[in-house]
């Protein structure tokens, strides 16, 4: 038994590939859950990569320093992978069709398994399981916190509406009705047309409503033909 324990010693370079991938599991499982499209298998494989590269380079720094006589140095690899994980996070990072921007989140994620990596590759195992902690925490538990606690901004959500009013109809008493359903208007845009007039503009209202209940207050609205809504979270 004490052989074997100095023999996975030996080769400790397979435990830290072990936390890495538990790491990478950890971080790439809540993306999975929210149906992202870098999750679970993304960053595992990003952060056993990274891992993987950091313990090359600090082995290969020693092993061939002597060879060379000179120094080399062990984090050169380590921030080449930096560099090449920044280009797969902007491949997740969308501007959509309503002008959001999505998949910030993912990308820092991604980042995050890559540092993990480095960091368990480098032998830091508590640093890399603290790490882990303070992300999960980030992540989940403190917006959780502010959605409680945190100011009203924090607590409110966005979402984008499309209202076709009848061209006699005031838009002032429109705006006042939207008001007047504790919904907050903002970015207003109109557009007249041939037959109607297209109010385009932001609403803001609890994250707690649905955006059913918003389509269903706005097409309430007095001379409103048609609206069209989309959350913007």
């Amino acid at each position: 038994m004490e052989y074997l324990f100095e023999n996975i010693l030996r080769h400790d370079f397979i435990i830290k590939l072990l936390f890495a991938t538990v790491a990478g599991v950890i971080i790439g499982l809540e993306r999975e859950l929210k149906g992202k499209p870098l999750g679970l298998k993304t960053c595992v494989i990003v952060s056993v990569m990274a891992c993987l590269l950091t313990i090359v380079s600090y082995e290969s720094a020693f092993l061939y320093s002597k060879e060379y006589s000179r120094p080399m140095d062990p984090g050169r690899i380590p921030s080449y992978v930096i560099s090449g994980i920044g280009f797969l996070g902007a491949g997740v990072i969308l501007r959509r069709s309503n002008e959001a921007i999505s998949g910030l989140t993912t990308a820092a994620l991604v980042l995050a398994s890559a540092a993990l990596g480095i960091t368990i590759g480098a032998g830091f195992f508590i640093e890399g399981a603290v790490g882990v902690v303070f992300i999960i925490l980030g992540v989940k538990v403190i917006p959780f916190l502010f959605d409680w606690v945190g100011p009203k901004k924090l607590k409110e959500k966005e979402i984008k509406v499309k209202i076709f009013i009848e061209k006699d109809v005031d838009l002032t008493s429109i705006m006042k009705e939207i008001h007047h359903k504790n919904l907050s208007i903002k970015r207003v845009k109109v557009k007249e047309e041939k037959d109607d007039i297209v109010l385009n503009c932001i609403v803001t209202t609890k994250k707690s409503v649905y955006t059913t209940d918003v389509y269903y207050d706005i097409k309430t609205l007095t001379g409103v033909i048609q609206a069209e809504v989309e959350n913007l979270d």
